[in-house]
C-alpha cells in the first residue's frame, strides 16, 4: 500500500483503540448481557424512570460496540481489496478501495470525537445565550453575526433550534438572544463556546474606519426532569414586560414577557413567547439549568481554576478572534487553531474549533500547554 493509506489506516486502528478503550472493550459484552437480562424482568417499567435510563444506556453501548466493530471490519475489507487489487493489478478496484478507506478515516476520527463526550451532562439538551458587548451598534451587529453562525451551525447537525427570547439593537442587529438547541450531544458541543467572541473589520455603517466589536455567549445544559434543582421562591423575583422582538412571528404585543432573577446569584433569565404561563416555565426551566450549570462548575477543579486565573479559558474571557480586515484569520486563543476560512466559519463551520477545544480539555491540559503545542 501506498504510504498516505498507510497512514489512513494507522489513524483508524488509533481511533478504533480508543473507542474500544473509552467504552471498556473488554467488559462490554458481558455488561450487554446483563443488559438484556434486565430487560427481561416483567417488573422493570414499575419504575418507569429507571426503565428508561436502562433502555438509554443499553442502546448507548450497542452503538458504540457496532460502530467499532464496524469500523474495524470496513478497514479490513478494504485493505484486502487493495492486496486483491494489487496482485491482479487492478488500478480501478486499487482506487476505489482506496476512497473508500480515507471516507472512513474520516468517519473514525468524527467517531471517536464524539467519544470524547462523556461528561456529565454532555448529552443534554442545550441553552445558548448571545449578548451584545460594548459598541452600540458594531456590537449589536456582531452579535447578530453570531446569532446566524450558531443557528447554521446547529442546523448542520440536524438539532431543533427554539427561539426563546430577543431583544432587538436600536438600529441594526441584536442587544441579546437566547435559544434552545435539541440533539443528542448538543451541550457537550457548543460548550467550549462560551466565552467573548472578538471581531475585526471595516465598519459597514458608513464610518469606514476599522472597528473592533465584542459580543459574549453563554452555554448551559438543559437539565433533565430527573436531575432536582430546588429553588427557593423567597430567592426569585419575576417580572413581565411587553417584549422588544425584532418582528415577523416573535413579535410580542403583550406584557407577557417574563424576567427572572435570582438573587443569591445574580442570574436573570427571559423567555418572550405568546403565552405568559409558557414563559413562566421555560424561565424557569432556564433558571434551573443555569444553577446546575454552577453546580458542575463547582465540581470540576480545572474550571474553579480557569475562574480564578485570567490565563486560563474561563467563562467570560476571550476565546475567538474573528479578523475580516486588514486580512483573514479566525483563531481560538486557546487552543491557536485558526483557519483563513472566515467566511466558512461565519456560516457555521465550527466543528474543528470545538473539537481542538473538547481534545484540549480531554488531555487536561491548560491553555498555556496547548498553545505551546
Amino acid at each position: 500500500m501506498r504510504a498516505e493509506i498507510q497512514n489512513i489506516v494507522a489513524k483508524i486502528e488509533k481511533s478504533v483503540a480508543l473507542l474500544k478503550q473509552r467504552m471498556d472493550w473488554e467488559t462490554a459484552p458481558h455488561r450487554m448481557e446483563e443488559f438484556n437480562a434486565m430487560i427481561e424482568d416483567p417488573t422493570l417499567w414499575d419504575d418507569q424512570e429507571r426503565a428508561q435510563k436502562l433502555m438509554r444506556d443499553r442502546q448507548l453501548l450497542m452503538d458504540a460496540m457496532k460502530t467499532a466493530e464496524n469500523l474495524e471490519t470496513d478497514m479490513k475489507d478494504n485493505i484486502e481489496l487493495i492486496e486483491l487489487g494489487e496482485m491482479e493489478e487492478d488500478q480501478e478496484v486499487i482506487t476505489e478501495a482506496e476512497e473508500a478507506l480515507k471516507a472512513l478515516g474520516e468517519t473514525a476520527a468524527e467517531k471517536e470525537l464524539e467519544a470524547l463526550l462523556d461528561g456529565e451532562a454532555d448529552a443534554n439538551d442545550t441553552f445558548l445565550e448571545i449578548n451584545a458587548g460594548a459598541g452600540g451598534t458594531e456590537a449589536c451587529d456582531w452579535a447578530s453575526m453570531l446569532q446566524r453562525m450558531y443557528v447554521r451551525w446547529a442546523e448542520k447537525k440536524g438539532y431543533t433550534v427554539e427561539l426563546q427570547s430577543e431583544e432587538a439593537g436600536s438600529e441594526a442587529g441584536i442587544k441579546s438572544v437566547a435559544y434552545k438547541i435539541s440533539g443528542h450531544n448538543a451541550y457537550g458541543w457548543l460548550k467550549s463556546e462560551s466565552g467573548v467572541h472578538r471581531l475585526v473589520r471595516i465598519s459597514p455603517f458608513g464610518k469606514g474606519t476599522r472597528e473592533t466589536s465584542f459580543a459574549s455567549v453563554w452555554v448551559y445544559p438543559v437539565v433533565d426532569d430527573n436531575i432536582e434543582i430546588e429553588v427557593n421562591p423567597a430567592d426569585i423575583r419575576i417580572d413581565t414586560y411587553r417584549s422588544s422582538g425584532a418582528g415577523g412571528q416573535h413579535v410580542n404585543t403583550t406584557d407577557s414577557a417574563v424576567r427572572i432573577t435570582h438573587a443569591p446569584t445574580g442570574i436573570v433569565v427571559t423567555s418572550s413567547e405568546k403565552s405568559q404561563h409558557q414563559n413562566r416555565d421555560i424561565a424557569m426551566k432556564a433558571l434551573k439549568s443555569r444553577l446546575y450549570q454552577l453546580e458542575l462548575e463547582k465540581r470540576s477543579a480545572a474550571i474553579n481554576e480557569a475562574h480564578e486565573n485570567k490565563g486560563s479559558a474561563g467563562w467570560g474571557n476571550q476565546i475567538r478572534s474573528y479578523v475580516m480586515q486588514p486580512y483573514q484569520m479566525v483563531k481560538d486563543l486557546r487552543t491557536n487553531h485558526e483557519t483563513s476560512d472566515t467566511q466558512g466559519v461565519l456560516d457555521g463551520d465550527l466543528d474543528k474549533f470545538m473539537a481542538a477545544t473538547l481534545a484540549m480539555d480531554v488531555a487536561g491540559k491548560s491553555r498555556a500547554d496547548a498553545q505551546g503545542d
